[in-house]
């Protein structure tokens, strides 16, 4: 299986499945001598494990990680970073009744159909468990841009929507409640809207705002590899994305040419930031925003038709313990894809010149 790895000179590479005994990845080209807060980066950690609040899956995972090299008397020494996290409270009886019929909206038929084989248990490879390994990465890229301050919130439920500009929030709530937004009355509509959703058996979108701030001036290579076009990959890598955009986005379109310029200052930032802080695909300094859209959790609590291996039609129901929306546990994978691109980036401009 091609893809597992991510990154040029910062590389992460990921392995293990939903139901095995553990995940975990191999993280290259981290410099030496970077010492490491291993209570951030189980922190991190935390953030994302299920079972967490009433609003996600009630998995119990413990998710602790042990760093197995490339770590010495608590700093880096410059070789591959070797981590796992066991998995602790797999019930596989749950995905018995998947063994031989597709779910919709899976990765079930693409999958058996591209290897001729799947491990049904919790989506095996394809299930976004495996996402925990990017957060013990993104938590050490974030420790080696120690300037650099990564942010990301729940600004959409369904329809519920955060109608406030990222500069007028306090960043320091957003893990003040379950659901991740940093304005508490809009956070209570959404936790109470994700509990009715829930016992309805069924599942809603949403989406995550990103603000990255203190960048400097020029992360990205202008052609292929342009900043913004690696953060959109690395967001539509996570499970359930099915959308990306930055700076002004799609609603640029609606705007002159001479409206939507950023006008510059004597110091080199610019007036307004419709451009996202990106300018010809490389960081000019300004923060960096954008947003990621994610689409229902493909699991719901109700019955359903679908087909089996044979292409014969069969009714059946969801079972198992799953979030009734990925948001709130996304919000860490959304900063830890973040900053596994501007680690690699920021390595790759030490060499930019002389």
């Amino acid at each position: 299986m091609a893809g597992n790895s991510f990154g040029d000179l910062f590389r992460l590479t990921t392995f293990g499945e939903s139901h095995g005994r553990a995940i975990g990845g191999i993280l290259d080209g981290c410099p030496a001598g970077l010492s490491l807060d291993m209570e951030q980066i189980q922190s991190e950690l935390d953030r994302r494990r299920p079972g967490q609040s009433a609003i996600v899956t009630q998995r119990k995972e413990p998710d602790t990680v042990e760093i197995y090299s490339g770590v010495f008397e608590g700093k880096t020494t410059g070789t591959p970073i070797g981590f796992v996290i066991h998995n602790a409270n797999q019930k596989s009886k749950d995905y018995s009744h998947i063994k031989d019929s597709y779910r919709p909206s899976h990765a079930d038929y693409v999958y058996d159909q591209k290897y001729g084989f799947r491990d049904y248990r919790g989506g095996g490879r394809s299930s976004a468990r495996e996402t925990a390994s990017r957060v013990v990465a993104g938590a050490i890229a974030k420790q080696l841009l120690s300037n650099v301050r990564i942010n990301a919130f729940v600004s959409q439920v369904g329809e519920i929507k955060l109608n406030l500009p990222y500069q007028e929030l306090d960043f320091s709530k957003i893990e003040s409640n379950p659901v991740r937004c940093p304005d508490l009355g809009t956070a209570t509509k959404m936790e109470e809207y994700i509990k009715k959703i829930k016992k309805e058996g069924d599942t809603i979108g949403g989406v995550i705002t990103g603000v990255i701030q203190n960048v400097p001036v020029g992360l990205g290579e202008p052609v292929f590899d342009k900043l913004h076009a690696r953060l959109g990959a690395a967001m539509l890598s996570i499970n359930a994305v099915k959308g990306f955009e930055y700076g002004s986005g799609f609603e640029g379109v609606l705007m002159k040419g001479s409206e939507h310029n950023d006008s510059y200052n004597p110091d080199g930032s610019t007036k307004t930031n419709r451009s996202g802080g990106v300018q010809g695909g490389i960081s000019n300094g300004m923060d960096i925003y954008f947003k990621v859209a994610f689409k229902p959790v493909a699991t719901v609590l109700q019955s359903y038709e679908t087909i089996n291996k044979e292409g014969e039609p069969v009714k059946t129901q969801g079972k198992g313990r799953h979030d009734p929306c990925v948001v709130p546990r996304a919000v860490p994978i959304v900063e830890a894809m973040s900053a596994l691109v501007l680690a690699d980036f920021w390595l790759m401009s030490r060499t930019n010149k002389i």
